[in-house]
């Protein structure tokens, strides 16, 4: 009886996690848990390249977030946007970030630790909580890697992004050989 019983609660603690994606075994079968599918890869703005690679490295560009219809999202967050909507934008701005990941790997399995992010929010002066718009970033990273996404990080409140937008996420990640 206590076998029975303890095979049953293993069976669904089983489909607990796998329905909340945890036991998902790669990084794209998680995105698809999620219901999230990555960008086209966005096209440099300037001259410079989207990621460098150097060692185990790799060194990506900062993104700004594009809407669906490929147009750059623009807005001072504390006066034209939320805290939310700006924890959205920097959400976008991971979800480019793995497609040019994915573009430069061929594989986001091959990522093996997110080392750094860097958020930039354009924001008003008066503007405190840039680590919660960064958060949409970092917890994205979290839910797509598991541990291995936990990063060290900056938050940093700016007076103005390229294209007027509200947030910019740069990323440093380690990858296997």
């Amino acid at each position: 009886m206590k076998t029975t019983l303890m095979i049953g609660l293993l069976a669904i603690s089983c489909l607990i996690v796998t329905s909340h994606g945890a036991a998902t075994s790669t990084p794209t079968q998680r995105l698809a848990a999620l219901g999230l599918t990555l960008p086209a890869v966005p096209p440099s703005m300037a001259n410079y390249v989207p990621a460098v690679r150097s060692g185990k490295l790799i060194f990506l560009a900062g993104q700004i977030a594009r809407g669906a219809d490929g147009k750059f999202l623009t807005g001072k967050v504390g006066r034209e946007l939320t805290e939310a909507q700006a924890a959205e934008a920097a959400r976008t701005c991971v979800l480019q970030l793995l497609a040019v990941l994915q573009a430069e790997l061929g594989d986001l399995a091959r990522v093996q630790r997110i080392v750094r992010v860097g958020g930039f929010v354009n924001c008003t002066d008066d503007f405190t909580t840039q680590p919660k718009v960064v958060n949409g970033a970092s917890d994205l990273l979290v839910a797509v890697f598991g541990p291995a996404g936990r990063h060290a990080r900056a938050a940093v409140g700016v007076n103005a992004l390229p294209a007027g937008a509200p947030v910019e996420i740069e990323l440093i990640a380690e990858v296997a050989d």
